[in-house]
Order: C-alpha cells, then structure tokens, then sequence
C-alpha cells in the first residue's frame, strides 16, 4: 500500500515539492500539519537518528524527488560517486522539462513526458529516464501547447528563470542544453554525500 504524497513529506519533515504550487501556498502540508501522520503524530517527537537512519532518509528523498526505484538507485550508485550520479539525475529528460520551467513539478514533467506532449531534437520521446545531452533541443510538442497542462506557463515562463546550464525561448516553448549540469548541493532537499555513503556500506 502507497503512502501519500503529503503524507511521505510530513514523515520525512522535509519540503519535496510533490504537488508543486501546493508546497509554496499555506496549504502546504508541511505548514498545516508540522508533525508525522497518523494518529498519534502530534505526540511523537522526532528522537535522534541513527547515522545508518540518517542515510535512509537522505536516499528516501532523493528518491522521491527523481521518481526512481531502490533497483535504479543501486545500479547508478554503484557506478558512479555521488557528485556524478547527481549530474546523471539532472540529465534525466524529466528533470530538465521541469528545470527548463515546461512543468510545475518533476512528477508533472514525467507525466508530460509519458503522455508524448514533449519532443527531444524535433522527435516525440515517451522515456523519462532518456539522457539529455549538450545542444539537445527539448520542446513542447506545437499540438500540446493549447492542452490544458500549459494554460498558464506563459504566466509562469515570465517569472522563472532556469539554470545556467539551459537555456530557455518562453516565446516557443523550447530550451537547449548548453552543458553539463551544475549542482548547487546547498539548494537541494537531500544531503547526497550521505546517500553516498549509504550505498557505499
């Protein structure tokens, strides 16, 4: 049985930003309700974690704010360090519809992505997972821009402003890749040297 989204945030006491405008508005879990679920949350105080707790939580994060499985997770930390694996996350073709500003949120951006509302180098992809590479074209599909999910990017587009490493035409709704990623650590809502660790036991 699944955890709700808000559920996993209050539990984890931690914004992930899975509902996108929810997590910035009042109505933002987090804001409503500040202690874990469940019945008895309000009375249970947060002890101190074990340092393998602490690397369970880091890596519950990260995995939920890419969207992956403990299986994909091993496979990539067993193959690169955590700074590199991090760059392969940010490369992901969901990660950068949202960090391009096409989507609200990553889990959104997957969902545009599966639905073939967004064109990689002038061809439909329909794999989230699929590796962006520098001076990859990524777009939102010209039949698309009407639908429902982009009736206020325009809006949006205007007030956002996208990495260094992307670069964004808000007026067609399509960026490019300029290189690679570059990870600002203090601004994520995981600390990746203890996943790191985690998957180096």
């Amino acid at each position: 049985m699944k955890r709700p989204k808000e559920k996993t945030e209050r539990a984890l006491n931690t914004k992930l930003f899975i509902k996108a405008d929810r997590c910035s508005s009042p109505k933002c879990a987090l804001i409503r309700k500040p202690y874990r679920p469940g019945m008895h949350g309000q009375k249970r105080r947060r002890g101190k974690l074990s340092e393998y707790g602490k690397q369970l939580q880091e890596k519950q994060k990260l995995q939920i704010v890419y969207g992956l499985t403990n299986r994909q997770l091993r496979i990539l930390f067993r193959d690169n360090d955590a700074e590199h694996a991090l760059i392969q996350l940010e490369k992901r073709a969901d990660r950068v519809v949202f960090l391009m500003g096409f989507a609200k949120s990553p889990r959104i951006a997957r969902q545009l992505i599966s639905h073939g509302h967004i064109l990689i180098n002038g061809r439909k992809t329909t794999v989230p997972s699929r590796t962006i590479k520098k001076g990859d074209i990524v777009e939102i599909k010209e039949a698309s821009k009407k639908r429902k999910p982009f009736e206020e990017l325009d809006t949006h587009l205007k007030q956002y402003t996208p990495p260094t490493w992307l670069k964004v035409d808000a007026i067609h709704k399509k960026g490019e890749c300029l290189k690679e990623p570059e990870i600002d650590t203090a601004a994520l809502p995981f600390d990746p040297s203890l996943i790191g660790e985690f998957y180096a036991r």
